[in-house]
């Protein structure tokens, strides 16, 4: 039987302040690229949990969803490898909280708050082509409520 294709799993989260953006520098195959804080959604957890988690890992922040701007997808292929992805990209907007004394993600070499005239002036240097494409939907004001997903009680356990 052929196997089922998957796309992955992401989520991102879309954090402003004062007219800039949170964005993370990161260590990538492809050389250092730009992105939103995020990651793969993890075993066990919801897209919201997930974006939480991503947001703190990658730039020591809390962060708090509410809303999520946008479902896209997009497909990569590696320059290097050649091997191609599709990712299924959540993101979110919320509320950015208390920044903690705690170490990046490895790979992460820091964080930057841009606006988004400077993050559209380096589109080469961008991770995702679906940065750009998030922030202006959100600048746009596209929002869904939370209460649109719904994670089973079934995510948490081992079934």
């Amino acid at each position: 039987m052929p196997r089922t294709w998957k796309p992955s799993v992401t989520v991102a989260a879309i954090i402003e302040q004062d007219g800039k953006f949170l964005l993370i520098e990161e260590e990538t195959s492809d050389g250092i690229r730009l992105n939103q804080p995020a990651g793969h959604l993890d075993p066990h957890e919801s897209l919201e949990q997930a974006v939480v988690r991503e947001a703190l890992e990658e730039t020591a922040y809390e962060f708090k969803p509410t809303g999520l701007v946008g479902m896209y997808m997009s497909r990569y292929r590696s320059a290097r490898t050649g091997e191609a992805v599709t990712y299924l990209r959540f993101a979110f907007c919320g509320e950015v909280g208390a920044k903690l004394d705690r170490p990046l993600d490895a790979g992460i070499l820091r964080t930057m708050w841009l606006t988004r005239e400077e993050i559209a002036a380096c589109p080469e240097r961008h991770r995702s082509p679906l940065l750009l494409t998030c922030i202006d939907e959100y600048l746009a004001g596209k929002r869904a409520p939370l209460e649109l997903l719904h994670t089973h009680a079934s995510v948490y356990g081992d079934i």
